[in-house]
Parts: structure tokens; C-alpha cells; sequence
């Protein structure tokens, strides 16, 4: 049975998931990360995607995007990939593939998503215990949406900007949204909504992809058992293995 298409809709921000095949790692030394990023970098204007967050992990990236299009979130993920793998293979001597055939992605939308994904993104590093502050993990887009740097490749989401008018006490504003713990629902609530395909998003926002795509946006709970034999039995019945049933 085909996979079902990602659920994209333009202008509203993605949460993009792309580990390396077999889980092995992507980046093996500091430049392979600032290759990464300056390749981003480079295509995301062309490619119609804005950079909100992101966080290179050594086996997977973390992104969280709003494109443009339907097709720019596919196409700036192609164009890197192709683009990294080739330096990759030719700085390590190698052939083949690096990452998973398929991203994996959710919509997020609202305040309470947005900023959510925000910080889910840039504590990768501090719950997989590299670091013990996301302020010392070099390879996400913490430095640069705390206020501690100028990163050029982050655009501000509008949930963002709205935490406060004047930089200085955005940037205060957003640090402080890390003061507090996970909440574990939502840990796995992200993990869910991004592995399935779906999203993370306000009721009205939800009501209205619904109704222009017809996708449900949520896992939906298991339904009754029906009462039709399994396919198995079906099987055994057709080749005489076991009598028929009336």
C-alpha cells in the first residue's frame, strides 16, 4: 500500500525530521556541521523555505521551517541532501547513502506549538546529555535566537517576534522559556505527531486543513474489532486446510 503524501500547506511551519541510514552518524568532525549549515544557508531563499530553528544532532537534524510552497519543503531538503552527501562521501572516502530515504515532518502552528517546537528542537542536545545547557551546544539555533549571537540564517517566526516588541527583552523573554523542565505529554506528542505525519496545531487551524484536504491531523483511536474472519483463516478455507464455514 503507497505511503500517504506528507501533509504540507504553504506558509504554515514544518517540523522536519532527517536521521542518517542505520542511525549512523552525519557529521564526524566541526566542519561537516559548518558545511551543513552554509549549504542551508545558501538554498533556503531559492527554495522558498524560512530557517526558524534548527539542531544538527550527530546522527539526525532537527529543522523547524515555514515554506513557502508545497513542494519547498521536498525540494530544499533534496537539494542539501544531494548537495552535503556529495562532500561527505568525497571527505570520507566513501560511496552510498546518509540519510533515510524519507524525512519525516509535522505542521506546527499557534503560540503554544510554535514556541514548543522551538525548545524542543534546541534541547535535543541536553536530553541526550552532550551538553548541560542548550547555551553550550554550538550546533543549533539556541546562540542565535536567545540573542547571544547574530545567526544569518534564522528568520523569526511570527510567535516568535510576538514574545515582545523591542529585541533585548524578546531575547530575555525566550531564554526564560527554558527555565522550566519537559513536560513529558508533550515530548511525546511531538515525537508522535512528527513520526505519523501529522500536526501540531490550533483548533481553528485544524478545522480548516481538514476541511480543504480531507487528512485526519491526529491519530485517530482504534475502532471496534470487526467480525470478519482473518486472513489468514480465509487463506486456509480457500486451499481445504480447514472446512468451511456456513
Amino acid at each position: 500500500m503507497p505511503r500517504q503524501a506528507r501533509l504540507v500547506v504553504p506558509n504554515i511551519a514544518l517540523h522536519v525530521v532527517q536521521r542518517g541510514h542505520d542511525r549512523k552518524a552525519c557529521f564526524r568532525h566541526d566542519t561537516d556541521y559548518l558545511v551543513y549549515l552554509t549549504t542551508l544557508h545558501q538554498l533556503a531563499p531559492g527554495a522558498g523555505c524560512a530557517i526558524h530553528a534548527y539542531c544538527l544532532m550527530t546522527n539526525h537534524v532537527h529543522l523547524l521551517l515555514t515554506p513557502t510552497a508545497g513542494d519547498s519543503c521536498a525540494n530544499i531538503l533534496r537539494d542539501l541532501g544531494q548537495r552535503y552527501v556529495q562532500y561527505f562521501n568525497r571527505r570520507y572516502a566513501r560511496t552510498g547513502t546518509l540519510w533515510e530515504s524519507r524525512y519525516r515532518s509535522c505542521l506546527v502552528d499557534s503560540a503554544q506549538y510554535v514556541l514548543a517546537c522551538y525548545r524542543y528542537i534546541e534541547l535535543n542536545p541536553v536530553r541526550a546529555g552532550m551538553v548541560g545547557s542548550p547555551v553550550d551546544y554550538r550546533w543549533s539555533s539556541h546562540l542565535g535566537n536567545a540573542g547571544h549571537v547574530m545567526n544569518k540564517l534564522l528568520t523569526p517566526h511570527p510567535e516568535y517576534t510576538a514574545l515582545a516588541s523591542d529585541p533585548p527583552v524578546r531575547h530575555a523573554a525566550y531564554r526564560e522559556l527554558f527555565a522550566h523542565e519537559d513536560e513529558p505529554a508533550f515530548l511525546a506528542q511531538v515525537r508522535d505527531a512528527t513520526n505519523g505525519g501529522f500536526a501540531l496545531v490550533g483548533d481553528s487551524t485544524k478545522a480548516r486543513i481538514q476541511s480543504a484536504t480531507g487528512r485526519y491531523l491526529e491519530r485517530r483511536k482504534p475502532g471496534p474489532a470487526g467480525s470478519a474472519a482473518p486472513e489468514g483463516d480465509l487463506l486456509s478455507e480457500e486451499l481445504g486446510l480447514c472446512p468451511r464455514t456456513n
